[in-house]
């Protein structure tokens, strides 16, 4: 068994050589690679990632121009050869050393999709805090909320969080499954055309430090809540 670590990266010198130096030094039970997908950053992430890829079991793939998260981790999914896929992004708000909580019930054969849930570990769906912004934060855990309980009823499949990163499944979901998103709308793409096949994802609780706009999250609240919403919509409707 092999696990294939895909880690999508767009200006993130700040955090990047950290967050590898973690994701090597877990302990698994299984053989492991690493795959990072750069493209488009105007730091210095390039030339970090470049001098990262030089390390054991790691390799790097490039893509010129800009390219979202949902591209870069399709582009590493045609390179994977692992048993089992885990998404990892570059900052530094999930920690790795949880693989093995997360790849244990597909390595024990309880499960084929296993989501990491942020609300399972703090018991609260108020998971942002932002020092500087606390009404920012309040925006997202709102906006992220309503987009989990329109999944439900959408999909009538209750999960406390779908739209984690930490999404973890074996290379056979993907059979018969055409991944398209370019953006963050990947991560409902992943579970909605998932859970529409049958394969419900079981929900292990995860830790998560959430970093503030300050600090570099990407996600902006109208454009990409407005693309979660129809994501939900359109991968229940089409294929």
């Amino acid at each position: 068994m092999k696990l294939s670590i895909i880690i999508p990266v767009y200006n993130e010198e700040s955090t990047f050589e950290k967050l590898l130096d973690q994701v090597l030094k877990v302990k698994l039970p299984i053989e492991r690679e690493v795959i990072i997908v750069e493209g488009g950053s105007t730091d210095k992430s390039r030339e970090i990632v470049k001098k990262a890829s030089r390390r054991k079991d790691v390799s790097a793939l490039f893509v010129d121009g800009y390219s979202g998260k949902g591209f870069k981790v399709r582009h590493g999914l045609k390179h994977a050869s692992g048993d089992i896929i885990l998404i990892q992004d570059a900052d530094l708000e999930y920690n790795p050393g949880e693989y093995p909580h997360l790849i244990n019930p597909i390595l024990k054969g309880r499960a084929k999709f296993v989501l990491g849930s942020r609300h399972l570990e703090a018991g609260t769906w108020r998971i942002r805090k932002f020092d500087r912004s606390r009404w920012h934060a309040s925006i997202v855990n709102l906006g992220s909320e309503a987009t989990n309980v329109f999944f439900w009823m959408l999909y009538h499949v209750h999960l406390t969080d779908p739209q984690t990163m930490f999404k973890v499944f074996h290379k056979s979901c993907l059979r018969g499954v055409n991944l398209k998103s370019n953006e963050f709308d990947l991560d409902w793409e992943i579970v909605c055309k998932f859970v529409k096949r049958g394969i419900r994802p079981l929900e292990v609780p995860v830790s998560y430090k959430a970093r503030s706009f300050e600090q570099g999250k990407k996600i902006r609240i109208i454009r990409d809540g407005l693309r979660a919403f129809w994501a939900i919509i359109r991968f229940r409707v089409f294929n």
